[in-house]
């Protein structure tokens, strides 16, 4: 089965702690949620651009585009 890489960007001084931040909600969700994956991250990208990410299956993409509105995503490649 495919894996999604789901992508919020953060720009701006703050970007680094919003992103980390961010994370801690994902995985809030992913228990919540009771997800069978439960990869997240952030990566900061430059000291203005940082990036958090949940990893989702091709089923719980829709739903969970829908609810969190990431800003954009990609096929997750080990």
């Amino acid at each position: 089965m495919r894996q999604i890489k789901l992508i919020w960007d953060f720009k701006g001084q703050m970007a680094a702690k919003i992103a980390e931040h961010h994370e801690n909600h994902l995985k809030e969700y992913i228990a919540i949620e009771k997800f069978p994956i439960n990869i997240t991250g952030f990566e900061i990208i430059s000291n203005v651009h940082a990036i958090a990410f949940m990893v989702v299956t091709d089923e719980n993409m829709i739903p969970v585009r829908d609810n969190l509105k990431p800003h954009r995503g990609e096929l997750y490649i080990i």
